[in-house]
């Protein structure tokens, strides 16, 4: 989305607000598509002594499968960002901030930079997942599989004979 931030770049204490949907269904994430609804975008620009301040909340879907049992599960989520923008970059810190030339600024690409990196490194269908059996691959939330799980490892079977006797 193309944002025109002029009225708020030359008035201080002016603010704007914008509010879209932003798809990003086509995207690829860890052999996956995990989004499946469009992310509802509100964005606040506020002009501050000069400086403009950039708000922005994210709420969406997350669909991707469990990583202890490999259940398809999809997590509300919601993430908030600040950033400053400026009409042109200059120095070393170009970093910190985000460009508006002509006072536009293409808010799509920071949001979807933020959302990416905000994204939770291990994703669980619920907090106690039991994950799968090593043995029989059972998913162990949908109860016991019967499996022995007092094996020995074999690397260790010599110690055995010395509990043995």
């Amino acid at each position: 989305m193309l944002w025109d931030l002029k009225k708020v770049f030359l008035t201080e204490d002016e603010v704007q607000y914008a509010e879209y949907d932003m798809d990003l269904s086509e995207m690829e994430l860890n052999g996956g598509a995990p989004f499946k609804t469009p992310v509802k975008v509100k964005a606040k620009a506020e002009n501050r002594a000069g400086v403009v301040d950039l708000a922005v909340t994210v709420k969406f879907g997350y669909a991707a499968p469990c990583d202890r049992c490999g259940e398809e599960t999809i997590t509300p989520f919601e993430s908030s960002f600040k950033h400053t923008a400026v009409q042109s970059l200059v120095g070393e810190n170009e970093d910190d901030y985000l460009e508006a030339p002509d006072f536009t600024l293409d808010l799509d690409a920071p949001v979807t930079a933020d959302i990416l990196l905000s994204l939770p490194s291990k994703h669980l269908c619920k907090e106690d997942c039991k994950g799968l059996c090593p043995k029989c691959g059972k998913n162990l939330n949908e109860g016991e599989c019967g499996c022995d799980m007092r094996e020995i490892d074999p690397r260790l079977e010599v110690l055995k004979s010395l509990l043995q006797e």
